[in-house]
């Protein structure tokens, strides 16, 4: 495994769509603030799912700790970080906060699948030299 590699921070708000009825965020929507900022990670890099021609990026295996529940009107902070594991796939580490706070964090696997056949193949070379350390 390669150095981990920190990603910019990225911030969000509870809104009421996130909540259930007692005001706690539902657990599916910490699955999509994870997912939110993996993409912006993507993005600031300069990779667009949508643009790829060749391939695109999924989540082979996930596993997510819950500490503590996120709230309506919550500040959450999602950290991340990326550590490359071979040419096909790597690791995100990531965290959601509250103020300092833990509340939830999960492990992802991560590969690249190429368009046609479904298959994974080796990251886009950009990609490597970007996560490179």
């Amino acid at each position: 495994m390669k150095a981990v590699q920190q990603i910019k921070p990225f911030a969000v708000k509870v809104f009421v769509e996130d909540t259930d009825f007692q005001g706690f965020v539902y657990h599916a929507n910490y699955l999509k603030f994870f997912e939110r900022a993996r993409s912006q990670f993507l993005n600031d890099l300069g990779f667009f799912q949508s643009e790829d021609k060749e391939g695109f990026f999924v989540v082979r295996d996930i596993s997510i700790t819950f500490m503590q529940p996120a709230k309506l009107e919550d500040r959450l902070l999602i950290e991340s970080k990326v550590e490359k594991a071979s040419k096909v796939r790597c690791f995100f580490y990531q965290n959601i906060l509250r103020e300092e706070t833990i509340i939830a964090k999960a492990k992802v696997e991560v590969c690249y699948v190429n368009r046609e056949h479904g298959k994974p193949i080796q990251f886009p070379k950009a990609f490597l030299d970007r996560i490179e350390l």
